[in-house]
Formats: C-alpha cells, sequence, structure tokens
C-alpha cells in the first residue's frame, strides 16, 4: 500500500488562503504582523505580531488595567513615523505626560467622542478609511455582534492596526473578531494576557507580561510638568453632522 503524505505537504493545502490553517500550527496573515514588543506575546500570536487588518478584541475587568501601557511598545514607533493614532470614545481622558513618555507622539493623536453605539461603529468605519490612519483603538462597552461584524470588514479593507476594548463579561459571547485575549491585572505591576481565540491551537496558559511606568506617575506631584497638548482633528475622518462628527470638531484640543 502506497504511503500516505501528511496533509502538510500536499500542494491543495499548501495553496489555501490565510483564512484556512492546520489545526496544531499558528495560521498566518496576508499582512505582516507588527512586532507587540514582548517576546513571551509575539511567539504565541499568528505571523509574530499584532495582525494589520484584523480586529483584535481585549477583554478587561475594568478600564484602566494598563491596556495603553501594553501598547505603548507598538504605538510609539507607529505615531513617530507619522502615523495617526485614533482614540475612540476613551473611558479617561488620555494623560498626555504619561503617553508622551511612553514615547507616543501627541500630534499624531486623534481623540473621538460618540455617545450612542451605531455612531462609535459608523466612526470606525470612516477613521479606517483614512490614508494616514495607523492605529485604532476603540472602547466598545455595549455592542451588537452584527457591528463588531461591520467593524471587523471596515478593518480588513484597511492596512492599520484596529484594537477593540470591551468588557470581560463578553468572553463568553460569539465575536467575528479573528484574535481574542483576556487581560487581567498581576502583582508587580504586570499583565496576564491570554488568548482565547486564533488563528491556530488553543493557547493553553496565560502569559505574564511587564508593562512599563512612565516617568510621570513615578515623580512626585510637585515634581511634574503640566502638558497641555493639541491633539489634531482630520475633517477627512469624520465628515457628517452626527454625534460622533460634532464631538470630534470640538476636542480640538484638550487640557490632561
Amino acid at each position: 500500500m502506497a504511503a500516505v503524505l501528511p496533509a502538510t505537504f500536499t500542494p491543495t493545502m499548501l495553496s489555501l488562503p490565510d483564512s484556512v490553517w492546520h489545526g496544531d500550527q499558528l495560521g498566518s496573515y496576508r499582512s505582516t504582523p507588527v512586532a507587540t514588543g514582548y517576546h513571551d506575546l509575539d511567539k504565541e500570536l499568528p505571523g509574530g505580531g499584532w495582525p494589520p487588518s484584523v480586529l483584535v478584541e481585549f477583554l478587561l475587568p475594568h478600564h484602566g488595567i494598563g491596556e495603553l501601557r501594553l501598547l505603548a511598545p507598538t504605538l510609539g514607533p507607529l505615531t513617530q513615523s507619522r502615523k495617526t493614532l485614533i482614540l475612540l470614545t476613551p473611558p479617561y481622558i488620555p494623560f498626555a505626560g504619561a503617553l508622551n513618555d511612553l514615547g507616543i507622539r501627541l500630534k499624531q493623536v486623534i481623540v473621538i467622542e460618540a455617545d450612542k453605539p451605531i455612531d462609535r461603529v459608523w466612526a470606525v468605519e470612516q477613521a479606517l478609511k483614512s490614508a494616514s490612519f495607523g492605529a485604532l483603538l476603540c472602547w466598545l462597552p455595549q455592542v451588537r455582534t452584527d457591528h463588531i461584524r461591520r467593524l471587523q470588514l471596515a478593518a480588513a479593507a484597511g492596512e492599520g492596526l484596529s484594537f477593540v476594548f470591551r468588557p470581560l463579561s463578553a468572553q463568553n459571547q460569539s465575536s467575528p473578531a479573528p484574535l481574542r485575549l483576556v487581560c487581567q491585572p498581576a502583582p508587580a505591576g504586570r499583565m496576564s494576557v491570554e488568548i482565547i481565540k486564533r488563528r491556530g491551537p488553543v493557547h493553553a496558559a496565560p502569559i505574564i507580561l511587564p508593562l512599563s511606568l512612565p516617568r510621570t506617575l513615578i515623580k512626585p506631584l510637585a515634581a511634574r510638568t503640566v502638558v497641555s497638548p493639541s491633539f489634531e482633528t482630520h475633517s477627512n475622518v469624520v465628515d457628517r453632522s452626527s454625534p460622533a462628527a460634532i464631538a470630534a470638531r470640538r476636542r480640538a484640543a484638550l487640557t490632561v
């Protein structure tokens, strides 16, 4: 009887698109992933980093556990290369001093506010069409599955990074996002990251990552330098007279 070759060696399997992968191997993406800044995390992500043109979903127990610090090694170089960083409906006004300490170029940051979920989805879709778009961070406390699907389709049409933050309670809900991670605070200023969905085998255990602490947060209050940045807004990002558009135009400058 002729020997049966493993599927990994068949021409048919090798020619399949990126959306198909072997269950015991990490998949890949059509665009080159961006390094996360954490070697242990890169090893567990398909392609070895954050995938462009893909919606990445973070599930958090609450806001402010270090999600911006987790992404700082990626966002810093991105903004330094003049790419735009869009913060959509952040739960708190960004602290300029901390962003600056993390290497994020403030002039490349745009903050957009939108009260209604549908306005947030629309704002994301418009932002992803911007030629200067580099990365999107979007906080969605409440969102429908069909809205997530719209965001994934919008992300697939662009070339930047798209990160969505949702409540931990959404962990057991289905999601069209190809990459989902549960983030929990860990002792000594670290973060526990568990990959619950990826193109590849089931992730075995959480990864404990060290997070950088901005110098501004370490200094005594009296020694801190007050920074009043002007966050740039681009009219081609939001152009219709909706609550999202009005809020975006009003946030031309923030004192943080």
